[in-house]
């Protein structure tokens, strides 16, 4: 991965003129992540870029009931970056029109911290590699909005990150072949970060609202977490009796299996196993940023681990492949955002 400038932009005023800001201010990264989109929908369901548009027009109602200033924002900025609404529509509607067929990755994982009462949230981001250059972060203040702490995709409105209410949110896909023209999950992302409670944060996601499946990771500074396994048919809220939720690229709910069809990969099932064994041993010791960053730095069963790699033999099968493009580490009692580029076993 080239190293390229993320922009660091400090968006306020209408949702208009926020869109406008992001816009403006990450053109170029803006135009990657379209060309990114353009490419994938083509190789992987061959669609073109005009028939991935008009799929997202079908989310417009769904969006204007849910909150219109999203819409409006998203017309903004596709103002400033020199592009159509429709373009940054269908990237904000990207996992509704390509993750029914393109594999994902990610580990996720929230613990609140039994010696200091820390509330931790955490993510490897694992994508194509291309989208490293369309990285952005985000700080949105919102009139009747909590601030936000957003590292994301440029063009798309929601991602992962927290809020000044010490609400955080992390997100993991699922491939299935179910998707409905109910809110895109990337807005639903966005609508947890301008939440003030947990319980408020649950309600936005929850009740089937959401286009297509995906898992929610909702932590407050509170010390309460949530994993919501979503989708337009059936939502499950993950059970634990441990300090800590963990969760990759497979479902665990046993409703939800039985309502989609879902297509996770062997390393989904290994990545659970090996995060929940080494969030145990934080048991024994204090959680700091290094070695929550330590955790999203293991390598077992490399390269396809918590810390994605891709190897000659991945690039060998000519298929789409995924590698960690960011890790983020948040402390939502805190109050801190971390996050870095690439792999992040570089960083130790």
């Amino acid at each position: 991965m080239s190293d390229v400038e993320t922009p660091s932009l400090k968006l306020s005023g209408s949702s208009y003129e926020m869109g406008f800001e992001h816009g403006s201010g990450a053109k170029e990264q803006v135009h990657f992540t379209l060309e990114t989109y353009e490419e994938m929908f083509y190789n992987h369901s061959s669609m073109s870029w005009k028939e991935a548009c008009n799929k997202a027009l079908l989310h417009v109602d769904a969006i204007e009931q849910y909150n219109a200033d999203y819409l409006y924002e998203m017309e903004g900025l596709a103002k400033g970056a020199g592009v159509t609404f429709e373009d940054i529509l269908a990237i904000n509607a990207r996992s509704e029109i390509v993750l029914t067929n393109v594999p994902d990755g990610c580990t996720a994982f929230s613990i609140l911290d039994r010696y200091t009462s820390n509330m931790w949230l955490a993510q490897n981001w694992d994508w194509t590699s291309t989208q490293f250059k369309s990285l952005v972060h985000l700080h949105l203040d919102k009139e009747n909005c909590p601030s936000i702490n957003m590292v994301s995709e440029a063009g798309i409105i929601g991602k992962i990150g927290c809020n000044s209410e010490g609400i955080g949110v992390c997100l993991n896909a699922l491939v299935t072949n179910t998707s409905a023209k109910k809110v895109p999950i990337h807005l639903g992302l966005r609508a947890v970060l301008e939440s003030t409670s947990i319980e408020e944060a649950v309600s936005r996601v929850g009740r089937n609202q959401m286009a297509s499946p995906a898992h929610f990771l909702i932590a407050a500074k509170t010390g309460e977490m949530a994993g919501l396994e979503v989708s337009p048919i059936h939502t499950a809220r993950i059970a634990t009796d441990k300090n800590f939720i963990a969760h990759t690229n497979h479902i665990l709910s046993e409703q939800l299996k039985e309502k989609v069809k879902e297509d996770a990969k062997s390393d989904s099932y290994i990545r659970y196993d090996v995060a929940n064994k080494l969030l145990t041993d934080f048991d024994k010791q204090q959680i700091t940023d290094t070695n929550v960053f330590r955790v999203l730095s293991d390598h077992t069963n490399y390269p396809h681990s918590i810390c994605r790699h891709i190897s000659p033999e991945d690039e060998k099968k000519g298929e789409r492949i995924s590698e960690t493009i960011f890790s983020i580490v948040m402390n939502l009692t805190e109050g801190t955002l971390n996050w870095e580029k690439g792999h992040p076993c570089r960083q130790l």
